[in-house]
């Protein structure tokens, strides 16, 4: 039942992104104009970019992205619409159809995102799997971690300063953790070197999913 229930509110997300197809198209546009700015501001001037900022100029391409993407989860929502998902809908298959829906979306964009940057910023990476897998694990992260806080900023006036006050604490750990595992993957260390990071990545995804499962439900009702 629940896992209907997923699938279906999924599949009410896709159509409705179709439909308004604004939303993606602005986050693609936002990503090519970012990584064409890095071009404009390393490439062009010294012709050079060495690969700890290009790793890092990457990431922080990606968490904006991020940010803006998953920011409108329960914002873009109206109140009767809310109304009607509480009569349909249990909150965990809400909470979850978000999360997938949103992991979905941010792995589009981190590969599209990518393959623009490798193109126009050149490729250093020595260990594509690892790098890619680095992005994976980062679309889920960010994705359950952003659902979540969204949910729980989409409750107060000022919603987007409290999902970056909120998400800051979790997503900052992410993101150095991310950062080596990607860095290790461009020097084309040993798999094993990331192997401790990759856990704790994989450990910090897994409780963000438990904990949204946990406590959705109590702020759904409120």
């Amino acid at each position: 039942m629940i896992i209907r229930e997923i699938k279906a509110l999924i599949d009410k997300e896709i159509r409705l992104e179709l439909r308004q197809k604004y939303a993606i198209n602005g986050m693609l546009l936002y990503i090519v104009s970012t990584v064409y700015v890095c071009y404009l501001s390393f490439r062009l001037k010294t012709n050079h970019i060495d690969n700890i900022t290009w790793n890092t100029l990457f990431w922080i391409i990606i968490l904006f992205t991020a940010v803006n993407a998953i920011a409108k989860s329960f914002t873009q929502e109206r109140y009767g619409r809310l109304l009607y998902y509480y009569t349909l809908a249990s909150p965990v298959g809400i909470i979850l159809s978000k999360i997938v829906y949103n992991t979905l979306l941010m792995l589009l964009l981190s590969l599209v995102g990518f393959g623009v940057y490798a193109l126009v910023m050149g490729n250093p990476v020595g260990d594509v799997g690892l790098y890619l897998l680095a992005l994976v694990l980062g679309a889920i992260g960010f994705a359950s971690t952003l659902t979540m806080i969204a949910g729980i900023a989409s409750k107060a006036e000022n919603s987007a300063t409290l999902m970056a006050i909120l998400s800051f604490p979790i997503i900052i750990p992410m993101l150095l953790m991310l950062i080596k595992v990607s860095k290790n993957a461009m020097d084309g260390l040993d798999r094993g070197q990331s192997s401790d990071e990759i856990m704790m990545l994989l450990a910090m995804d897994a409780i963000v999913l438990v904990l949204s499962v946990i406590l959705f439900p109590f702020l759904w009702k409120s």
